[in-house]
């Protein structure tokens, strides 16, 4: 089998996803495309090096709808001869994006993708596109559906996760997302968004509030007790699927959640072959992916069986990784699993997460992989695992190990 390597990783800073935001201008075709020529110019390469485009999203209507993936080909400096792929896995789409490639690598069908994502959540709203699964009664009564934030908030219930503990988690994020902007930890990859005229429009993440203590966070009100307690009244069906919860534990906000972020992210992915003929060292490689389904109620604890299946997989155990990147969607999520595999939190999300810097939801996937990859080189360490929880009830996770 062949093997699959990382030869380079970008990514856009991420900008507020409303219409002040800095990157509210640009579309996601032409942020998908600024990254895409970001990973042709600085490795060499002439425009028909890959076999394929594999790009997530994961509201794919209006300016993102359509075959997004061909349509940032065409608007890139890339050969016309590449064509596109276009993939929704909600929140991992991203990651399954990288993970499609490397498995295509492995298998034969070509030597050289670039995979990765966007997200324009301030100019495509999130759930503008109607997902069945929240608006068709058939299905929702069904699944006993509830949104997100119930579902973090239930995780927090039945794991017995406090405010305070989510809280001290958010602050952590912002502190360390500060340290790593302040110590240029994120420069080998981030490329500074251009208007159609050259000029620099964002070069920093923007959702950033560096600043946040403890006492900030207390004064914010739970932001999903309303739909949860009155209506449209989501703990009760959250109850008829967990009937041992006595009361929906209503514990996250906008602070201990992740941000509404614009961004995109892409990964360069070939075989060995490639990186010999286009004089490219690879950075690491990719050694295991994986993908899972779980109750689509709770919903969120994806990275947990996810984990326990690439470590099954990959006969590796929890102990093997030198650094984990587990996506701070809700504060909850990461201390699930920092809890479900006793690992220690000084090696998980070393740089900051999404609570402080943002979710670009079908970016973030091949974000924090990339992230993993650059902090995994600059403290000279070997292993790590990526994972992300996915709406619906699902997980994906990837390990990567430098070369």
């Amino acid at each position: 089998m062949t093997e699959a390597y990382i030869f380079d990783a970008v990514r856009s800073p991420r900008g507020k996803g409303r219409k002040d935001g800095a990157l509210h201008e640009v579309t996601a075709a032409r942020l998908s495309a600024q990254m895409l020529n970001a990973i042709k110019d600085r490795n060499g390469l002439d425009g028909h090096f890959a076999e394929d485009v594999i790009w997530g999203n994961a509201t794919q209507v209006k300016e993102q709808g359509g075959c997004l993936a061909r349509t940032a080909v065409l608007a890139s400096d890339l050969d016309e001869r590449i064509p596109g792929l276009s993939i929704n896995r909600f929140c991992a789409s991203g990651m399954e994006a990288v993970n499609i490639a490397a498995n295509q690598i492995r298998g034969g069908a070509g030597d050289a993708y670039i995979a990765g994502g966007v997200e324009m959540m301030g100019r495509v709203a999130m759930g503008s596109d109607g997902a069945a699964i929240a608006v068709d009664p058939s299905i929702a009564m069904n699944t006993y559906f509830v949104p997100q934030g119930i579902s973090a908030d239930i995780i927090a219930t039945e794991y017995g996760f406090s405010r305070e503990q989510a809280d001290a988690l958010a602050v952590e994020s912002q502190r360390r997302a500060k340290a790593a902007w302040d110590d240029n930890r994120f420069a080998r990859s981030i490329v500074p968004v251009v208007d159609q005229n050259g000029l620099t429009i964002l070069d920093h993440d923007e959702y950033m509030r560096p600043g946040t203590g403890l006492e900030d966070l207390a004064r914010l009100n739970a932001s999903f007790e309303q739909m949860g307690k009155v209506m449209p009244g989501f703990d009760k069906v959250a109850q008829m699927k967990y009937p041992h919860l006595a009361e929906i534990n209503h514990i996250h906000h906008a602070g201990n959640s992740s941000g509404i972020v614009d961004g995109s992210a892409a990964v360069l992915i070939g075989s060995k072959a490639f990186g010999e003929a286009n004089g490219l060292t690879p950075r690491a490689r990719i050694r295991a992916t994986a993908k899972i389904g779980l109750d689509p109620t709770i919903m969120l604890t994806g990275p947990v069986p996810v984990t326990e299946k690439i470590l099954a997989d990959s006969g590796m155990a929890i102990s093997d990784f030198d650094l984990f990147e587990v996506n701070e969607a809700f504060a909850s999520v990461v201390l699930r699993f920092q809890q479900a595999f006793d690992v220690d939190p000084a090696l998980v999300n070393v740089n900051g997460g999404s609570i402080a810097m943002g979710h670009p939801l079908g970016a973030t996937g091949a974000i924090i992989v990339g992230t993993l990859l650059d902090e995994l080189e600059r403290t000279d360490k070997e292993v790590g695992l990526a994972t992300l929880c996915v709406a619906s009830g699902m997980g994906a996770a990837t390990i990567i190990e430098r070369v």
